[in-house]
């Protein structure tokens, strides 16, 4: 069985966008573009709130993420998924300026995903974060999501 993974907004944007001479985003960008490429061996999902995030910005750029995502299940934001997001936000797991962040972890987490990917180092990927997320998570009895980054994923699939 494929293992599920959902991708956040910040990995399209990374896949998506022109090169960057700076050398942190073009380590980034690299290692997204590696990532990519793992993606037929695993069951890929996004939700709409990737798609509605993706639909920001410039035009070109818009239409290039959304042709990136085009391919992947959308996952479904319902009753549940909106109040474990709240409960991230009500238990400051993720800041309240943020809840389309909760409300990716709260995605995945409903159905059983089994890795978040995302270069989102502020509220995601957070080692300070990631503890008070997976306590929620796991009070509210469901599984939780391994988070990483492309990177982290691709160098762990390599071992």
């Amino acid at each position: 069985m494929k293992k599920k993974i959902y991708i956040e907004t910040s990995v399209i944007s990374y896949y998506t966008a022109k090169p960057s001479e700076n050398i942190r985003t073009s380590g980034h960008q690299l290692a997204t573009f590696e990532f990519w490429e793992l993606l037929p061996q695993f069951e890929v999902y996004i939700s709409d709130t990737v798609i509605e995030e993706s639909s920001r910005g410039d035009e070109m750029k818009v239409q290039d993420r959304l042709f990136a995502i085009r391919d992947f299940a959308v996952l479904e934001i319902d009753t549940r998924t909106q109040k474990l997001a709240n409960m991230l936000l009500k238990n400051e797991a993720i800041p309240a300026k943020f809840p389309e962040d909760a409300l990716h972890i709260a995605i995945a987490a409903i159905h059983g995903i089994d890795f978040i990917l995302t270069w989102n180092f502020k509220h995601i990927n957070n080692p300070f974060m990631m503890r008070k997320i997976a306590d929620v998570v796991l009070r509210a009895d469901y599984p939780m999501p391994v988070i990483c980054s492309p990177e982290e994923f691709v160098e762990a699939e390599h071992e």
